[in-house]
C-alpha cells in the first residue's frame, strides 16, 4: 500500500523540537525527509540529555523517525552546490534557523526560487513579524508569549507553564498542516511559496478559548465559570482558573483512593448538565437533583466548590480506575490522571501505534511516540532515527555523483 505523501521530498535544515516534530510526521506519511547535518556533530540534540554515553540521545532519537542523515558542509563552496543540487531536486525546504540565518548561508527566499521556482520553504520562527521578530525563542519563552503561562495555574499562584511541549511540538504541527495546504496549491497553480508558523502565533491559536474568556470579561466584567466566582474579584485581564476549564462544562480535579502516597491518584470529573441527577445518585444526594439550588447548571455555579467536596468525598473512596468503572457506567464524563510510567504500560496505546517499541543498532530497544494521526489507506511505520551522516553516499548516488566525486567531496571537507 503507497503512503499519502510518497514522491514528496523534504529537505530538512531542522534542529531541536519544533522543527523535527513538523517533517518527522511528513516522514511518518511517507515524504523522503532528507535531514542536513553538520559534520561531526549534527543536531544538536544528539547529544543533549544523553543517558547513554556516545550514544544519540532520546531526545534526537524520538524526533527523527524515518528520516535519512547526509552531512554537508554549506560553508565549503562544494558543499554548496550540493546544497543547490539538492533544493532542485526537492519539494519542500525546511528550517528554524535564527532569523536571517538561511539568507547569510547566500540562500534567500530570491535564490531558492531560481533554483526550483516549485520549492515550497517552510519555517519556524519565534514571532512573527513585528517588535520581537528578531529574538530567540525556545517552548517556555513561547508559552508566555504566547497568553498560556498567564492563563495557567492557580489565581494565588504565579503563571505556570505546561509539560506539554505547545510552543515547540505545537508549532511543528501547525507547519505541517502549512505544508501539506501548499503542496495541494502547488498542484494547481504550478509555484511553490512560503510557509510561516511563529510560535508565539501556534500557542495562542491553541489559547483560543482565552481570547474569548478575555472579551467576556471585558463585556461583562465577571465569568460564572471560573473559580474566582462568586466570591472572587476579578481584574482587566483573564486569570488563572486552576483546574477549571473556563467553559460551559464544569470540571475538577479531585482525589481518589490512595492520593497520599501516589501522587497521581486523581481523576478529572465534569458536572455535565445532562447527566447531573446521575451524578447526584452515584454520590449519594439524590436531594440534589431537584433542589432549586442545585437543580440547575446556573444555580450549581455558585456552589461548584461545596459541590465537587462532595463529589471527592465519594472519589476518595475509589481508585481512579474504579471511579471510571463506575462512572462511565452513567455516561459520567471523567478521566484518570495518568503518570507517564502507566501511558508507557498501557497495552491498548501499543496495539494502536500511539506507543511503539523501536530497535536502535546503538541504543537497542527504546519506547518512543508513535503518529498521532490514522489514515487507513496510509498507515504508519515507525523506523528508527538514523545515524549522523549514515545516508550522504545514498543521497549523493542518488543526486548522480560517482563514488570516485563524492570521495573527494569528502576529501575536501564538503560533506
Amino acid at each position: 500500500m503507497s503512503k499519502a505523501l510518497d514522491g514528496v521530498r523534504i529537505l530538512d535544515f531542522t534542529h531541536v523540537q519544533s522543527g523535527p516534530t513538523c517533517t518527522q510526521l511528513l516522514a511518518w506519511f511517507g515524504a523522503d525527509v532528507i535531514k542536513v547535518e553538520r559534520a561531526g556533530a549534527g543536531d544538536i540534540t544528539r547529544e543533549q540529555l544523553r543517558d547513554i554515553p556516545d550514544v544519540d540521545s532520546l531526545y534526537f532519537t524520538m524526533l527523527n523517525h524515518n528520516k535519512r542523515s547526509v552531512t554537508i558542509d554549506t560553508k565549503n563552496p562544494e558543499g554548496k552546490q550540493v546544497l543547490e543540487a539538492l533544493i532542485q531536486k526537492c519539494d519542500v525546504l525546511v528550517e528554524n534557523f535564527a532569523p536571517g540565518a538561511l539568507d547569510r548561508m547566500g540562500f534567500t527566499w530570491e535564490r531558492i526560487q531560481e533554483l526550483n521556482p516549485r520549492m515550497i520553504v517552510a519555517s519556524v520562527k519565534g514571532f512573527g513579524p513585528g517588535p520581537y521578530e528578531d529574538c530567540k525563542v525556545y517552548e517556555n519563552v513561547a508559552q508566555c508569549a504566547g497568553g498560556a503561562a498567564s492563563t495557567t495555574g492557580f489565581d494565588d499562584g504565579p503563571p505556570v507553564v505546561t509539560g506539554a511541549q505547545i510552543g515547540d511540538s505545537g508549532t511543528g504541527l501547525h507547519l505541517a498542516l502549512g505544508i501539506v495546504t501548499a503542496l495541494y496549491q502547488r498542484t494547481h497553480s504550478g509555484r511553490g511559496q512560503r510557509v510561516l508558523a511563529a510560535m508565539q502565533d501556534g500557542v495562542l491559536n491553541l489559547c483560543r478559548v482565552k481570547l474569548r474568556d478575555q472579551q467576556r470579561l471585558e463585556r461583562t466584567g465577571v465569568m460564572k465559570e471560573y473559580p474566582q466566582y462568586p466570591n472572587g474579584e476579578f481584574g482587566e485581564a483573564v486569570p488563572r482558573a486552576g483546574n477549571a476549564s473556563g467553559g460551559g462544562q464544569p470540571g475538577w480535579i479531585l482525589k481518589c483512593k490512595g492520593w497520599e502516597t501516589d501522587p497521581n491518584a486523581y481523576i478529572y470529573f465534569i458536572t455535565q448538565a445532562p447527566v447531573w441527577a446521575k451524578i447526584c445518585n452515584v454520590i449519594g444526594k439524590e436531594e440534589w437533583a431537584t433542589d432549586p439550588d442545585y437543580a440547575t447548571p446556573a444555580a450549581r455555579l455558585p456552589h461548584l466548590k461545596d459541590i465537587f467536596a462532595e463529589i471527592e468525598r465519594w472519589t476518595m473512596t475509589k481508585s481512579k480506575f474504579e471511579a471510571m468503572q463506575i462512572l462511565n457506567k452513567y455516561d459520567i464524563p471523567c478521566g484518570p490522571i495518568l503518570s507517564m510510567k502507566e501511558i508507557a504500560e498501557e497495552p491498548s496505546l501499543r496495539k494502536t501505534g500511539t506507543i511503539v517499541e523501536v530497535d536502535h543498532p546503538t541504543r537497542g530497544k527504546y519506547l518512543t511516540v508513535g503518529n498521532p494521526i490514522k489514515l487507513s489507506d496510509s498507515p504508519t511505520e515507525v523506523t528508527r532515527s538514523p545515524l549522523l551522516g549514515e545516508h550522504t553516499d545514498e543521497v549523493m548516488a542518488e543526486l548522480g555523483y560517482s563514488p570516485e566525486q563524492v570521495s573527494a567531496l569528502r576529501t575536501a571537507g564538503a560533506i
